[in-house]
């Protein structure tokens, strides 16, 4: 806690608890420093590890070779697949181009994939809920043959939407969606679809649905609601709009204290402050300090849970001398 000055205005920053870097997003970072270690510069990922992009400068600096597609990896040279997922075509051709690869999709999203082939056959239609364009969606309908998934993104497209056969219906879901939102188009689907097949268990990650909780917590208190995360990161987009809703007077999204516009602390003595799952805690870090510089801050945390899920390492790198 910062010592308050007798002319700093003073500003209580609310900090949201859980925030921050999750177990998927710890374990894909984790993939690529030990495929460095092990294998030596370069490394190729493809796609961004996580989306940030602090994260991703700093892998670079490592040795790691970001890129879109596998076919602009050299076959001698190791790939990681990205946290987000791929479809099955991409290790299928990694394989073919006898290449040394590592998948680091988080577990919660193969739980979704797992769950869309189960149900593929179990002959029935699947519908994915979220984001067109999303690397995580992109993934998971790439599990299953074309057409064999109908992406819905509101409750609008569930009006229109028309299956072959509603009694032979199931859904799953992006892990970084909005609860609220998902909740929403959950209940039209299955108002319009009674029959309807859900997941065993609910598809919105752990770290996702506790960071929404937080900022839920501390929303209705905060003036100003800031959340560190990169403009690619869903799950950080979607806590600006649940900080919103939860009644932050304005809220923005940040990659880092050089983001801060200062006129939005006119007036403002509470700030709410969480990142996304994809951002480390060194930023969280450097916008405290940035507002221990300018007024004179109490820090409060603001904590709805504690997490303590790991994800184990693939063999292949848990060990990087192997």
């Amino acid at each position: 806690m910062s010592e308050v000055t007798a002319l700093a205005r003073p500003l209580t920053i609310l900090l949201a608890a859980p925030r921050g870097f999750c177990a998927g997003v710890d374990r894909a970072i984790q993939i690529v420093e030990r495929a460095i270690e092990k294998w030596g510069a370069p490394v190729y990922v493809r796609h961004e590890i996580v989306h940030n992009v602090h994260v991703v400068e700093r892998l670079k600096r490592l040795g790691a070779v970001f890129v879109e597609e596998l076919a602009e990896c050299p076959t001698d040279r190791p790939v990681v697949f990205s946290a987000h997922g791929v479809p099955k075509s991409v290790p299928e051709e990694a394989s073919r181009r006898n290449m040394i690869y590592v998948d680091a999709t988080c577990p919660l999203v193969s739980k979704v994939h797992v769950e869309a082939q189960r149900h593929f056959d179990a002959e029935r239609e699947i519908v994915l809920i979220g984001h067109a364009g999303h690397p995580e969606v992109i993934g998971t309908m790439g599990q299953l043959p074309q057409g064999a998934v109908t992406l819905i993104q509101d409750v609008a497209e569930v009006a229109d939407f028309q299956p072959k056969d509603a009694r032979k219906l199931a859904f799953v879901t992006q892990t970084t969606l909005s609860v609220d939102d998902t909740a929403e188009i959950v209940g039209a689907l299955q108002a319009k679809f009674p029959e309807i097949s859900p997941p065993h268990k609910e598809d919105i990650c752990y770290a996702t649905t506790n960071r929404q909780e937080a900022v839920k917590a501390l929303g209705a208190k905060a003036d100003l609601l800031l959340v560190i995360g990169s403009k690619t990161s869903s799950n950080s987009i979607r806590l600006v709009e649940v900080g919103l809703r939860a009644g932050a007077k304005a809220a923005h999204l940040i990659d880092d204290a050089h983001g801060i516009d200062w006129s939005w602390f006119d007036g403002i003595s509470t700030l709410g402050l969480t990142a996304g799952a994809s951002a480390p805690e060194d930023l969280v870090e450097a916008v405290i300090a940035a507002c221990q510089a300018r007024f004179g801050v109490t820090l409060q945390d603001v904590e709805v849970t504690r997490e303590d899920v790991i994800f184990k390492l693939p063999r292949v790198v848990a060990t990087a001398q192997d």
